[in-house]
């Protein structure tokens, strides 16, 4: 008994160590403010290995294939994630009037854009594709059966805010069998 009770102790300290010290501020409404996420500058590739991963098990789940990693989407996402934040709105159209499916033909991908969302929101990567999979519109760009292929990027502003854009597509190669 005498050795179990300095374990528990460390166990105990442990534990307290993982609980947030920061107070939970409350808005108006009552309900806890968002905590700013904030990325490093090397946390981009985990970001969007993490996301990758993230889509293709909720694929798996429905017993479709997987997304590959394409980094020509990567960088068409990028450039809309940093246009959005110049523009300061989330949508669709670039800054100088292009669409998505302009995006990632100057991006150099070569097939077919699939589909695009978007996001601007303090929230993890994580939490936006969870919001993304509560609307129809948006969940069916991450479940798309046509999509091979996955881009993703973000432009996070010194404030914190983040803005978030997935791209999916399927390469001209791989529509020849269709």
């Amino acid at each position: 008994m005498t050795r179990l009770v300095p374990a528990l102790l460390i166990a105990l300290a442990a534990l307290s160590a993982c609980t947030s010290t920061e107070p939970v501020r409350i808005g108006p409404d009552g309900k806890p403010l968002p905590m700013v996420y904030r990325i490093s500058q090397g946390d981009s590739a985990k970001i969007q290995y993490r996301m990758l991963d993230s889509v293709n098990a909720l694929r798996q789940a429905r017993g479709m294939g997987p997304l590959d990693l394409d980094s020509r989407l990567n960088a068409a996402a990028a450039t809309h994630s940093r246009d959005m934040s110049v523009q300061n709105r989330p949508w669709h159209f670039g800054s100088d009037g292009s669409s998505p499916l302009d995006r990632v033909q100057r991006a150099g991908f070569r097939g077919e854009m699939r589909g695009e969302n978007i996001s601007e929101t303090y929230e993890t990567e994580l939490e936006t594709l969870a919001a993304w999979m509560e609307q129809p519109d948006t969940r069916n760009v991450v479940l798309d059966p046509q999509a091979t292929h996955l881009g993703f990027a973000f432009f996070q502003e010194a404030n914190g805010k983040i803005w978030w854009t997935m791209v999916t597509g399927r390469r001209a190669d791989e529509m020849a069998g269709l």
